[in-house]
């Protein structure tokens, strides 16, 4: 079989779609009931949102059931008498809290936990999504490579063949075998370190989705890769300042630490509790001014209750200082932050773009290295070229192709980690990628 129809032979059936293949998609949902640190930050959030009800306590009324029984022996000199006395209690006494800043703070600041738990859970999400489409690619990206290296190890042993029996014939020299067979065993090697390079690469995608044997979906082709849009960086880096969910976890905590203050500040204000109780004291065989007499008393109360500090050795207005030192921590991390996601967003953003012209460029590196390949195969037959020329236009070809194939992957994860560091990537992201591979 001629060599040029023979190398896209090889080529069609190492990438062919397998059977059983799963979808990115598929796997992204694997992976979210098995990933641990996704696990992690719902509980988080589950627990934030428990702690802000606790929080929601402090406004709310409370209520305490008390009952107790006693005995006491009393003595008495004149006239000399012991007496055993039991005394039954049980009450009832509810506090409502009319004034108290500090717990209304108290739950602001427990509402502002949920926000900063919902933000890292959003955090984790689109980390997840990148970790899964980077082990997917990563899948995708060492299949191609051994496909690569086994249609170029088919294509140097036919080469190799042919040296051999122009060597027989003697229309060519023992150094276009060698060199052949030293190309071959090259490629051999190469393949070696494909194949087990797969390996490793799919037993990370397995671990990382929670199955086992796991096989992605090859991109369609002809492919045509996405552009970013809107194309103008400083549009992503405006996004990234608001929706970036490090940036939102910065901003809340810096409201949290102003929330601190002013309730540090509560301390010199008073409070005002709204107090009922009803209570049943019992005493069967009397009391020590009553011996002998039953008795009991019920008491019934409502009143209001007003606390107003003094002096607390000067806790109050060290709080104050400590927070407000603190406030201003918070409002530095938000704005070292800020630079730090807008610097990450411009990376990415001109990243895509690199890649997406790097795309272009070896597209038509390939083309030409295709041309070379077949203008020096037809000078090697013809006489003008020798073997070398061929084996070196041959692994030309296939190290374009492996770097065509890389680049594709990088740009349709680039868009992926830019959506990221803006803060903005969401599922329908990753399913726009999903449509792309071959059904």
């Amino acid at each position: 079989m001629h060599l040029l129809r023979l190398l896209p032979l090889a080529l069609g059936a190492a990438l062919a779609v397998p059977a059983q293949a799963q979808s990115l998609m598929a796997l992204v949902e694997s992976a979210r009931s098995y990933d641990a640190p996704w696990q992690s930050a719902k509980a988080q959030l589950d627990a934030a949102t428990s702690r802000a009800d606790q929080a929601r306590a402090g406004l709310l009324p409370s209520a305490a059931l008390s009952a107790g029984l006693s005995r006491a022996n009393t003595s008495i000199s004149a006239p000399t008498a012991d007496r055993s006395l039991t005394t039954q209690t049980v009450g009832i006494n509810a506090t409502q809290p009319l004034y108290r800043p500090a717990n209304r703070i108290t739950l602001q600041q427990g509402l502002r936990g949920v926000d900063v738990a919902q933000a890292q859970l959003d955090g984790v999400t689109q980390d997840l999504l990148v970790r899964v489409s980077q082990g997917y690619f990563d899948v995708l990206a060492a299949q191609d490579t051994l496909a690569f290296v086994q249609a170029q190890k088919a294509a140097v042993s036919e080469q190799l063949a042919a040296a051999k029996r122009n060597f027989e014939v003697g229309t060519s020299t023992v150094t276009d075998s060698r060199e052949a067979q030293a190309r071959y065993d090259l490629v051999v090697a190469q393949e070696i370190a494909a194949d087990n390079d797969l390996r490793v690469k799919k037993l990370a995608l397995d671990q990382l989705v929670g199955r086992t044997g796991t096989q992605p979906l090859p991109l369609a082709q002809p492919l045509q890769l996405p552009t970013v849009q809107p194309g103008d960086v400083a549009t992503w880096v405006q996004q990234a300042q608001d929706a970036q969910p490090l940036v939102r976890q910065a901003s809340i905590a810096l409201d949290v630490a102003q929330l601190e203050t002013k309730k540090a500040q509560t301390g010199h204000l008073p409070t005002v509790d709204l107090q009922a109780g009803y209570n049943i004291q019992r005493s069967p065989n009397g009391t020590v001014s009553a011996p002998g007499i039953n008795s009991r008393t019920n008491s019934a109360s409502v009143g209001v209750a007003l606390n107003v500090p003094l002096f607390a050795g000067f806790a109050v207005q060290n709080r104050i200082k400590e927070t407000l030192a603190l406030e201003e921590k918070a409002r530095a991390d938000l704005e070292n932050l800020r630079r730090t996601v807008a610097q990450s967003t411009r990376a990415a953003f001109y990243g895509v773009q690199s890649g997406q012209g790097q795309v272009k460029a070896l597209e038509a590196a390939e083309a030409s290295s295709q041309s070379a390949l077949e203008a020096n195969q037809l000078g090697y037959q013809v006489g003008v070229r020798i073997n070398i020329d061929v084996l070196n236009a041959q692994s030309q070809l296939y190290q374009t192709k492996r770097d065509l194939a890389q680049a594709r992957y990088n740009v349709l994860l680039g868009t992926l980690k830019l959506r990221q560091a803006a803060g903005t990537l969401q599922e329908a992201d990753v399913q726009a990628i999903d449509a792309l591979l071959a059904k």
